[in-house]
């Protein structure tokens, strides 16, 4: 072999063994030995599974459109979308399936939530917006509005004109000294002039911060406070801080919903698809390199080690991206597992029409890959542009299937053509 062919080597096998490091539990233990899998920070390398793997909420909702005039309500209803999904996104939730559907006058929104299984918190975190407003003390001047007023805000009387719409960011976080859950607010340049403007006339009185018409905190105004900057905190939890954080982000819903049903998919019947499509994907794995060696012999053996390379590397990609799996992704996988031996098929056929027309074995392995790559070239082109398309126009499952099958054939190109030409330079004298 060639320096260039050995460095190919080294790299081919760092990348195994990369991929296996990824690809194995986070803990192996056997007998006195224990391995923990090195961890990439704010990663926890672990498949992610959709909604039909993992279990969670499908809700459908109706938007109410009484008060939105007719001409505006498709678009009203793809504004609510577009806020769920937001929502839903800021959540954390693994690929959320949101569609739209319109009827007559019936426009519904369908949601499917992966591994959300309190159907309650789904609604309370898509269907609720959180006001935000500021208070000060003050007296009223009317009895009667000062008696209405302390009845419902307390001493905090007086709205100001600062709220939800002059915030730029809201972000969960911990108080450093007391390392409680805090909110913390970030003002637009407007924003931050009237919290300036606030905090300069109430120094040494207190200003309340109102969420829901609730007072979460009343702090007294020590200094001037100019740089748009302020905290939230109140005895949350840090899972209540990351929901506020998200519906104070959200902004409003343009349209009321209401919920038609409500439907939590146990993450049991995600096991057992994942056990038969286990099952499916070893028997194909199996028949696949059954079929190379019953074909072509030794050769078929190496097509078979980048085969098993493939996989390393394609289930290490489905970690790091992350993918979200589905059935329809794991479908586009098993599927990219037949065509990654498409290239070797076409490499080795053709290497056999050199043999016939007299060229030596290495002569022809050579020939082979030259001469096959522009047909493994222009079939996998063609598979990616539609993969491209299914991503473009699908929803949820669709654009899995499309992105898994996508991965399988970009790493099927690097194994057949690179891999497998290597391990042949390799062992040239032994095929």
């Amino acid at each position: 072999m060639t320096n260039h062919n050995w460095k190919v080597f080294v790299l081919v096998v760092l990348l195994t063994v990369g991929a296996i490091v990824v690809d194995m539990p986070a803990t192996i233990n056997w007998r006195q030995w224990t391995f923990t899998r090195p961890q990439i920070p704010g990663r926890d390398l672990e498949i992610k599974e959709g909604l039909d793997l993992a279990g969670g909420t499908r809700l459908t909702l109706q938007a109410d459109m009484t008060n939105i005039p007719l001409a505006e309500r498709n678009n009203a209803l793809a504004s609510l979308k577009s806020i769920v999904e937001r929502r839903v996104n800021m959540f954390g939730v693994s690929e959320p399936l949101i569609q739209t559907a319109k009827t007559n006058n019936d426009y519904r929104l369908i949601v499917e939530l992966a591994g959300v299984t309190d159907a309650q918190q789904a609604l309370d975190l898509i269907g609720k917006t959180a006001e935000l407003t500021f208070r000060e003390t003050a007296a009223s001047e009317s009895a009667d509005i000062a008696t209405a007023a302390a009845q419902m805000f307390g001493p905090y009387q007086i709205l100001t004109n600062l709220s939800g719409r002059d915030l730029q960011k809201a972000t969960p976080a911990f108080d450093q000294r007391t390392s409680e859950p805090i909110i913390q607010l970030t003002f637009t340049s407007d924003g931050a002039k009237k919290f300036a403007e606030i905090t300069k006339r109430n120094l040494n009185k207190q200003v309340a911060i109102f969420l829901d018409n609730q007072v979460v905190m009343a702090p007294t105004v020590q200094t001037v406070i100019a740089d748009g900057q302020a905290i939230i905190s109140g005895k949350f939890t840090a899972a209540q801080t990351k929901e506020l954080s998200i519906q104070l982000n959200a902004g409003a819903l343009p349209a009321p919903v209401k919920v038609l049903s409500q439907k939590t998919i146990p993450p049991n019947l995600g096991q057992d698809s994942i056990n038969k499509s286990l099952l499916a994907g070893a028997v194909g794995l199996g028949i696949v390199a059954l079929f190379m060696i019953t074909n072509y012999g030794k050769l078929g053996l190496f097509a078979d080690l980048a085969l098993i390379i493939y996989s390393l590397l394609v289930l290490a990609i489905f970690k790091l991206v992350p993918v979200t799996l589905t059935l329809a992704g794991i479908a586009g996988f098993i599927l990219s597992i037949g065509m990654a031996v498409d290239a070797n098929i076409l490499v080795f056929e053709r290497m056999r029409e050199e043999i016939r027309w007299g060229r030596n074995k290495l002569a022809a392995m050579e020939l082979g890959f030259v001469r096959a790559f522009p047909s493994i070239r222009d079939s996998n082109f063609s598979s990616l542009i539609t993969c491209a398309i299914l991503f473009w126009f699908g929803t949820g499952p669709i654009k899995g299937f499309a992105v898994t099958l996508a991965i399988g054939i970009l790493v099927s190109l690097f194994t057949a053509i690179v891999v497998t030409r290597t391990l042949l330079r390799l062992a040239a004298k032994y095929v």
